[in-house]
């Protein structure tokens, strides 16, 4: 079958500015191009299109063009919830095109409304409920819709939900993602600025799922399972992507990458016997960092470990990431940066509960911490999380998908006057940091091996000062 599987560009910045975003951090789509390296296993003619790629049209007019003149039998889509609106667009205008042509919506947003969306929405033909290798598989093999596990269908005017998938038991019997799928690839999927010394760079994942449950992640795929690729499968993967793409430093974007210690273990030791001359950053969590780790992790070749904090508020550490104290992080972040790492904060603004004096606190706590870089997002509900049953009776939530990217601030805590003013703490507390004379020190003595991070950010200056704009304050 021919298949085209298309990442939507979605609304991904702020009302009344350009989109920026993929300037500053473009990822490749790797969930799509592992269900495309499953499907052209299988004998697929496939293509991927990405229409946030560097070389992907800018209006939505263009990219419809470019994926109809592929001439899919089938379009499968993987939409987040800010970029539902334009996969619909899309689906809809290939259905005109090609009245024949099947659609299916897979992703966190299909996952977590399930149903509903074929309720309201008569474009889509299924729904892929979780992991979309063996779905996709299925549906292009010609399975009767009523025999595919975690598909949702129309079955004449009913809408039919089937049985639950078993997740995908083996990880490592999955190929390596098409990344050949993906015009141009690596130079133009660009890592986050000062995040990395070697250039290009790529992202990977080696696991699925988290046996956490904080209240604002979506868990609409993976559910609470926690399944990972073998150190070898992972060592093998970093392999190629030095060799056929030269990539130099990986980000590694796993919710608990250490989670599973012999494996890291493993993974190090290959990394330390049989070097490949690449860098990598990874996340952890508190309690899942202890020093022979964090030396094996430096040993390895990692440059920066990432930790989610969240807030400085212990109430609302309580509520909203259970199991992890100040203490602890502070612990955590010393012992990274004591082993030659660089150690992310995490952050994120805007939870239920949240107050001008718990912004205030985790404003004071981040500069005492010494960070060497940090992202604190704006909190955005979605609906396969913990809290989404709750949402509106803790304030005031904007349910506009296109504003739903973790970029704007659609719910307002009852313990906050105004959007207005949400805002306005937002970019102090990002120029706070940013402005910090520990901040600007580390920067600065750090900014040759970041040559390559500042050479980007010159040759995108505007895009930049742009985006700067936005954390302005009054």
């Amino acid at each position: 079958m021919k298949i085209v599987l298309v990442h939507p560009a979605g609304y991904n910045w702020v009302p009344g500015r350009r989109d920026i975003a993929a300037v500053a951090n473009r990822m490749a789509p790797l969930g799509l191009l592992s269900i495309a390296a499953h499907l052209r296993r299988d004998g697929h003619d496939v293509a991927v299109h990405d229409c946030l790629g560097p070389a992907a049209p800018t209006s939505m007019e263009e990219n419809i063009k470019a994926a109809a003149s592929l001439s899919p039998e089938l379009a499968g889509f993987s939409v987040t919830t800010s970029g539902f609106f334009d996969a619909y667009e899309m689906a809809c205008r290939l259905k005109e095109a090609d009245p024949g042509i099947i659609t299916i919506f897979g992703g966190v947003h299909a996952s977590a409304l399930g149903s509903k969306l074929l309720e309201r929405f008569p474009a889509i033909d299924y729904l892929c409920m979780g992991e979309g290798e063996g779905v996709l598989a299925d549906i292009a093999s010609g399975k009767e819709p009523a025999s595919v596990p975690g598909l949702v269908w129309r079955n004449g005017d009913a809408v039919t939900t089937n049985e639950a998938r078993e997740p995908i038991g083996d990880l490592d019997s999955l190929p390596f993602p098409a990344y050949d799928l993906l015009e141009g690839f690596p130079r133009g999927y660009n890592l986050p600025l000062f995040s990395h010394v070697g250039s290009p760079g790529a992202t990977l994942i080696t696991s699925r799922g988290c046996p956490y449950q904080c209240s604002y992640c979506d868990r609409s795929v993976f559910r609470r399972s926690y399944r990972y690729n073998s150190a070898r499968y992972i060592y093998d993967h970093l392999k190629f992507l030095r060799t056929s793409y030269g990539v130099r430093h990986v980000n590694i974007y796993d919710d608990l990458f250490t989670l599973h210690r012999d494996r890291i273990e493993s993974l190090c030791g290959m990394l330390i016997q049989r070097p490949l001359g690449l860098q990598f950053n990874c996340a952890v969590r508190v309690g899942f960092a202890d020093d022979g780790l964090l030396t094996l992790l430096k040993r390895a070749g990692c440059l920066m470990v990432s930790l989610g904090i969240e807030s400085a508020d212990p109430e609302m550490l309580r509520r909203h990431k259970s199991g992890v104290t100040l203490d602890d992080v502070r612990d955590t972040v010393a012992r990274i940066q004591g082993h030659g790492l660089r150690a992310k904060g995490l952050f994120m603004m805007g939870l239920p509960g949240e107050t001008e004096r718990s912004i205030r606190l985790t404003t004071e706590f981040v500069l005492s911490l010494g960070l060497d870089d940090m992202n604190m997002s704006k909190f955005t509900p979605f609906p396969g999380a913990p809290i989404w049953n709750t949402i509106r009776d803790e304030g005031d939530f904007n349910e506009d998908w296109r504003l739903m990217n973790c970029l704007n601030f659609v719910f307002l805590p009852s313990g906050i006057e105004s959007r207005e003013r949400l805002d306005h703490l937002y970019g102090e507390f990002v120029r706070t940091f940013y402005m910090s004379r520990d901040y600007r020190r580390k920067f600065a003595r750090r900014l040759w091996q970041h040559r390559y991070s500042l050479l980007y950010f010159l040759r995108h200056l505007p895009s930049f000062l742009e985006a700067k704009r936005t954390f302005e304050t009054d």
